[in-house]
């Protein structure tokens, strides 16, 4: 009895060392089987390439092009004056001046596969990890796409459909849509509960107008956040967060929820909200906020026209027993953990425009993307010391844990994945259409004309849809 009792023993403290050791609370991301490998996805959005990081030891393992077909998307931009008109104006304004070629991505569960969204050529691709070569191609009904979201299975790619209003569910095996959920203007985050039966989605409404000033919010448009039913695709809540925050004190917040973070009992939610430094603790059961969160603003003087696409913050991760969040507080310069009891937080200065964050499979480290500086910081959540920061592409943005099997890496030169970035130029983009963007005026941090143009065009296109 001894020994089946030490047997017994083994086996239950087996069992215990998996369970802590999954890793859906802390990144949902997809497990490690047989033959794969546990990676990070970083998507160089300017670059059109994801780079492959080993989140043990930070090192880049491969460099991907996510745009093997730009030839042929730019040959459809360039014969259709509509979709060219909003390439220009994704490019102008959304994009500082350049193209959007990733905005996120994820893993199919073998290891094979890697699904992205482009903004810039408004779609979704499968690459084959093998091979480079693209799988499948699913075109947005609209202009742009945007964040995406995987189910816990691995079966079901969400994709936010900038200008249509709604949000497309495709099959990961063959790239086909399959269903359809409705949404706000402008529609964007997309987060699966940890066991696939809902989806909670926000629309951040017209970020990219210039019209930023409190007396102005209903100019931005519907902006609301949602919980969906993931079998029927039924919008089973729906609240607008600026309102409810109104109703309880808290005047002139945006509606538009940014990136967010669950706890690990789905019962709250933490919100970013356009414009705001710091993040909402909301009650998803009462459907109230717990309190509002302020961390430092260290750049008072910049004005909200100069905000990124309405973001004063953008990034939060929450640390697998929701003890911490990793904030990136994007206009300030910084990256953040925050104690979720105390919401002191522990800044780390010199982020330069941090715009994502997300956390290892193993819940051990925060990854920070500082878009600016071309690196992803890597954050210790126990000493809440930056231990790491990795070189990657132009412009990271997204990032994604992900797995990747084992000998698409093995063996891979780093040195030939230094070569220059796959991205046209932009003038040789447009130079057959002889249809060269003009020079236009800047009106505080951003474009006016591209930003209206996008907006008319958006409200045209939508209107006559919805007419016909």
């Amino acid at each position: 009895m001894g020994g089946e009792s030490l047997v017994r023993a083994l086996l239950v403290a087996l069992i215990s060392l998996a369970v802590v050791a999954t890793p859906a609370s802390a990144s949902q991301a997809p497990p490690v089987t047989e033959g794969t490998r546990s990676v990070l996805f970083v998507g160089n959005n300017w670059d059109g390439t994801a780079d492959v990081i080993d989140p043990h030891t930070f090192e880049r393992l491969k460099r991907i092009n996510v745009i093997p077909d730009i030839d042929e998307r730019m040959a459809e931009i360039r014969s259709d004056p509509e979709r060219l008109a909003f390439y220009l104006a994704i490019q102008q304004f959304i994009g500082e001046g350049n193209d959007q070629y990733v905005d996120d991505m994820f893993s199919s569960h073998d290891g094979r596969f890697m699904y992205v969204s482009r903004p810039s050529l408004a779609d979704v691709v499968a690459i084959d990890l093998a091979t480079g070569d693209i799988a499948w191609r699913f075109a947005m009904e609209g202009q742009r796409s945007d964040h995406m979201a995987i189910s816990p299975d691995g079966s079901r790619l969400l994709v936010s459909d900038s200008t249509e209003r709604k949000v497309h569910e495709l099959d990961t095996a063959t790239g086909e849509k399959v269903g359809e959920f409705a949404s706000g203007d402008t529609p964007h985050e997309n987060n699966y509960s940890k066991d696939g039966s809902k989806v909670f989605h926000a629309s951040i409404g017209m970020v990219y107008t210039p019209l930023d000033r409190p007396a102005l919010d209903t100019t931005k448009g519907d902006r609301w956040f949602q919980v969906v039913d993931a079998s029927t695709n039924e919008v089973v809540k729906r609240l607008d967060i600026g309102e409810i925050l109104a109703e309880h004190g808290h005047e002139d917040f945006s509606s538009a929820v940014r990136p967010m973070a669950l706890s690990p009992d789905e019962k709250i939610v933490y919100l970013q909200l356009s414009f705001f430094h710091g993040f909402v603790v909301f009650d998803l059961v009462e459907d109230k906020p717990i309190r509002i969160v302020d961390l430092p603003n260290l750049k008072p003087e910049q004005q909200r026209e100069e905000y990124v696409l309405d973001s004063a913050h953008h990034g939060i991760a929450l640390n697998p027993d929701g003890t911490k969040l990793c904030v990136a507080g994007t206009m300030s310069d910084y990256a953040a953990i925050v104690d979720t009891k105390t919401y002191t937080p522990t800044l780390h200065k010199g982020v330069t425009k941090p715009y994502w964050s997300t956390n290892s499979a193993d819940g051990k480290y925060c990854f920070v993307s500082a878009s600016k500086d071309d690196q992803v910081v890597v954050i210790d959540y126990a000493t809440e010391k930056v231990v790491a920061r990795i070189d990657v592409g132009t412009h990271p943005q997204r990032m994604r844990m992900a797995v990747v099997r084992s000998e698409y890496l093995a063996g891979d030169d780093r040195d030939d994945n230094d070569e220059q970035s796959p991205r046209r130029d932009d003038e040789e983009a447009v130079a057959d259409a002889a249809t060269q963007p003009p020079v236009l005026p800047a009106t505080g941090g951003g474009l006016l004309w591209p930003a209206l143009g996008l907006l008319v065009a958006g409200v045209v296109v939508r209107r006559a849809r919805r007419g016909a």
